[in-house]
């Protein structure tokens, strides 16, 4: 009996061994949602904001951080000194910070990394910003001069962006797919079209604080698939999950939290400013005012979102409300058509990238357009492909996406750009904004700028979308605003 007694206790122990192990392993791993699956893991060579939301602050690091609340801290840089013209910053770097190849982070590194992304042949996003600077000069090891052309009143912002990583010139060719950086996790595996596994990197400067040993982000883009993948434990955080529609089931259930997080983001319909009849600007108005904001709002957000009428948004600096500009008016929109002499129907193709706001919100405004004599062929492609066709090579007519960037008005003075809007008006304007002597200066030329863009109707402007985030409500440091997308893996713990 008491042999029995013993091998059944045993067998009890054992049996609750894995499922301790399990718990305690709980508390250093965590599975995060995302929608979209990066197409590298290198910010510097694509415009992909799913590759920020992987390595930016995790894998690679920048001189300043942006947080939550908007504000910006050192990162790499300790500090730094303003001149009185606010042309010239000087920085002081963070002694002792290797690369995880083990080369040090230093001023050259910074003179590198600038100079790389204003190359010619860089394929940076924000290749315009690291060109606007005359000159990246070391003083010593742990001083770099930073000299601009003109004035960038929002460059400690920007210089915390994942276009303004510090690379280490050995690992830039491969840093795509075995990215190399000084931050406190390194890549661990990726699974193409599945998921990408971050680990900690032990040797980081302050490793000791970082309390996740493993994070692993899962790609899962259909809506219902997001949300059954909370619902059954396999996601532990969605972070700007498609959950609109689910969301009092989600409130209801005592497991989660939810976070509705305010952003800077922009999402708009897209027109190709240099394609006939849509190089006409009254064919652009007509069709913004064939769109009626507030039903695309509800259908492709479910009602989370307010209504823009430029490419900024409320809360901004200097913004201005321009939904007056081209407001919902069918009559108009038709009386602008024949104006331009269009001949009716007018056949446009749409082309909608993956996301749920895309493909919803196409739907919605296709068939406000067939009101008013335009047939909109939609298309749905896949991301890599819209980054292709439409961002680098401008082959559309209409298209749908969400611009994350919170100061990204001057892409509208880019040559090149996907819009294809060249206006030399712009151009002087924005130029004038970044020269702004005084805040309230630059203020009443950014409420200038919003006007000229909505006049010029260079996209039919839609909506600031507010983004959820759904988590297990143990999880701590989840950014509750996001000024940039990015999750910040330092700052999380259960």
């Amino acid at each position: 009996m008491l042999k029995r007694l013993i091998a059944l206790l045993a067998m009890t122990m054992l049996a609750v061994v894995p499922l301790a192990s399990t718990a305690q392993a709980k508390k250093d791993t965590m599975v995060i949602g995302m929608t979209l699956e990066p197409p590298g893991l290198d910010p510097t060579a694509g415009a992909a904001s799913a590759i920020a939301e992987v390595v930016l602050y995790n894998i690679f690091e920048t001189l300043t951080k942006v947080n939550a609340d908007g504000k910006v801290t050192p990162l790499l840089a300790e500090s730094w000194e303003v001149s009185p013209d606010l042309k010239t910053v000087t920085f002081k770097l963070r002694k002792g910070v290797k690369f995880q190849n083990g080369e040090p982070f230093n001023a050259q590194t910074v003179k590198y990394s600038f100079e790389r992304a204003a190359a010619e042949k860089s394929t940076n996003k924000d290749k315009r910003l690291f060109q606007s600077m005359a000159f990246v000069k070391p003083v010593d090891d742990h001083t770099v001069v930073i000299g601009m052309k003109t004035i960038e009143p929002d460059l400690l912002f920007l210089l915390g962006q994942a276009t303004a990583i510090m690379v280490e010139p050995k690992s830039v060719e491969t840093n795509a797919t075995k990215p190399v950086g000084t931050g406190p996790f390194m890549l661990d595996s990726w699974a193409k079209g599945s998921s990408i596994t971050l680990v900690r990197w032990p040797q980081w400067r302050d490793a000791a604080s970082i309390k996740l040993a493993k994070v692993t982000f899962r790609f899962i883009s259909e809506p219902a698939a997001q949300v059954a993948s909370l619902l059954a434990g396999d996601v532990d955080a969605f972070p700007r999950v498609t959950a609109e529609r689910s969301l009092a089931q989600i409130k209801a259930d005592g497991r989660f939290q939810v976070i509705i997080a305010g952003t800077r983001a922009k999402t708009i319909l897209a027109i190709n400013n240099k394609k006939p009849p849509l190089n006409d600007v009254r064919v652009r108005r007509a069709i913004a005012a064939a769109i009626d904001r507030k039903a695309v709002i509800e259908g492709a957000a479910d009602g989370l979102g307010v209504p823009i009428g430029s490419h900024y948004v409320p809360g901004a600096l200097g913004y201005i409300d321009t939904t007056g500009i081209n407001p919902y008016n069918v009559e108009k929109a038709k009386a602008l058509l024949k104006e331009a002499g269009v001949k009716l129907p007018l056949e446009l193709t749409l082309k909608l990238p993956p996301p749920a706001y895309a493909r919803q919100g196409g739907e919605v405004i296709a068939a406000q357009l067939a009101k008013v004599g335009i047939n909109v062929k939609i298309e749905n492609v896949e991301w890599a492909q819209w980054l292709d066709a439409v961002y680098k090579n401008g082959n559309y007519d209409l298209t749908i996406v969400s611009h994350v960037e919170p100061f990204d008005l001057g892409n509208f003075a880019k040559p090149g750009y996907y819009w294809g809007y060249e206006n030399p008006a712009f151009n002087k304007l924005y130029e004038q904004i970044n020269n702004a002597p005084t805040t309230a200066e630059r203020a009443r030329l950014l409420g200038e700028a919003q006007k000229m863009i909505a006049n010029d109707a260079v996209a039919a402007f839609l909506y600031q979308p507010q983004f959820i985030t759904v988590a297990n409500k143990k999880i701590k440091g989840l950014w509750t605003a996001m000024p940039l997308f990015v999750n910040d893996l330092s700052a999380m713990s259960w």
